[in-house]
């Protein structure tokens, strides 16, 4: 029997159904298609492509280490177009792969299945599919408190599946593949010294990154992962996000030294965490139009600030990290840097963008999307939702995060603006763009006028 698995997010050996599965032929093909096109309005950033072409690079070794290789195809094109001659060359018995639930990939295994390609999906993103839940009438959920519930109900899970040691090899089939260089997926220039100081995309960085939470800052994590001048959260999100480990083993290993014992409120609620990554993927497969528009469409209608001068000038200075207050802007820059933000901060920016600048949260979204290293659609999306007002749980409108207040509560010594915003306090700082008392007014009569209009 000949496989070929066609790789998507899930760049990794171990704890991978669809592997698993086709390390039972006796020939592999390990395929990935870079795929121009296939995300619709949602191409990957730049901090994404960055993170994709080290882990590609990475996954390359693992495979070379169990005897099989990557085969890459050609930069260019859809993947539609790719796998199809992917096919023609080595006429595999069955394509095996991951599940995607972004709806531009959903769309894109149909079409796969609908060309003829013996396509078999298979899950492990997610710790349950997006399906596997619902509410007492049969609907979706709509609000995290009872998803999270049922989904504790729910049966454990399997136990994750070790890396398997060896792989069957390439069959002998000529194909046309494409060195990782050529996918030009790394930045042309050079700003990505940041990122690489940061971070160690792929599996082992991965491990490494989980084994460092679990011994330092799990247990602690309720408290610690307010405090962004901590290392107080796991930055496992990239990691999550292209698949390098799965949520399983992630929530099995942190789970591990606890059997039979109380879990520690930090761990828990870490887990709830992981929780929420589901939730907001089965809030996006079955309200695929959140990608770009109101979860609530009332929000839509959101008296927002009008293009022009203003917009722009302080779109700018949000992205920039100068709008003159200092946490917003040593979050912003952390972000320019290193491809990642403190989860606290991310929620104080977000409410400064669409309540101190009334610019709407698809302007943030595309900014987090094309800057973060963990970019995940549906995570994007209802994040900035929440900020907004107009996802699932969300934060009310009139509730306005004080910048100033945020920096004393969460960075009370000040070392996280320090760090990122070294200049804070001298004449060279720039004067806040919004006065906060001001702007929190501003917003509140435009809520006003929004609920006159709904």
């Amino acid at each position: 029997m000949r496989v070929l698995w066609w790789i998507r997010r899930d760049l990794r050996v171990a704890d991978n159904e669809a592997l698993a599965a086709a390390a039972a032929a006796d020939e592999l093909i390990p395929w990935f298609c870079a795929g121009d096109g296939d995300d619709g309005a949602w191409e990957p950033g730049a901090a994404s492509r960055w993170w994709l072409h080290h882990s590609l690079a990475a996954l390359a070794g693992e495979l070379e280490a169990r005897g099989s290789q990557l085969v890459l195809a050609p930069a260019g094109g859809g993947t539609l177009a790719a796998l199809r001659k992917a096919v023609a060359v080595y006429k595999p018995d069955f394509v095996y792969c991951g599940r995607r639930y972004e709806p531009a990939q959903l769309a894109l295994a149909a079409a796969v299945e609908a060309a003829g390609i013996p396509l078999t999906t298979f899950g492990g993103a997610l710790l349950r599919e997006p399906d596997a839940l619902r509410t007492g009438a049969g609907a979706p959920y709509s609000v995290f408190t009872p998803y999270w519930r049922a989904f504790m109900r729910g049966p454990a899970f399997a136990k994750a599946r070790p890396a398997p040691r060896a792989l069957p090899p390439l069959p002998a089939a000529r194909y046309a593949g494409a060195r990782l260089k050529d996918l030009g997926l790394l930045p042309r220039a050079k700003w990505d010294a940041g990122l690489a100081a940061a971070w160690t995309p792929g599996a082992a960085g991965a491990a490494a990154m989980l084994a460092a939470f679990q011994a330092d800052a799990a247990s602690a994590y309720e408290a610690g992962r307010d405090v962004p001048a901590r290392q107080g959260t796991s930055r496992l999100s990239p990691h999550l996000a292209f698949g390098e480990v799965s949520p399983r083993a992630v929530w099995q290993e942190l789970l591990a030294p606890f059997a039979g014992k109380a879990v520690p409120a930090g761990v828990a609620a870490y887990l709830r965490q992981l929780v929420w990554r589901d939730f907001a993927a089965q809030l996006l497969v079955h309200n695929p139009h959140a990608q770009d528009t109101a979860l609530k469409p009332a929000y839509d209608r959101f008296p927002w600030e009008k293009a022009g001068k203003v917009y722009d000038q302080r779109l700018s200075a949000w992205q920039r990290g100068l709008t003159g207050y200092p946490i917003v802007d040593a979050g912003m820059r952390e972000l320019w840097h290193t491809g990642w933000m403190h989860n606290r901060v991310r929620m104080i920016v977000a409410s400064f963008l669409v309540k101190h600048l009334l610019l709407p949260w698809q302007e943030g979204a595309r900014w987090f999307w094309d800057t973060l290293v963990d970019a995940d659609l549906a995570n994007n999306s209802f994040g900035w939702q929440w900020s907004a007002g107009s996802g699932a749980d969300a934060a009310p409108y009139f509730r306005v995060f004080n910048p100033i207040i945020q920096r004393k509560k969460f960075d009370a010594d000040g070392a996280y603006v320090r760090r990122w915003v070294p200049e804070c306090g001298t004449a060279t700082y720039p004067a806040p763009i919004v006065d906060h008392d001001a702007a929190r007014l501003t917003a509140l009569k435009a809520y006003d006028r929004f609920k006159a209009l709904k």
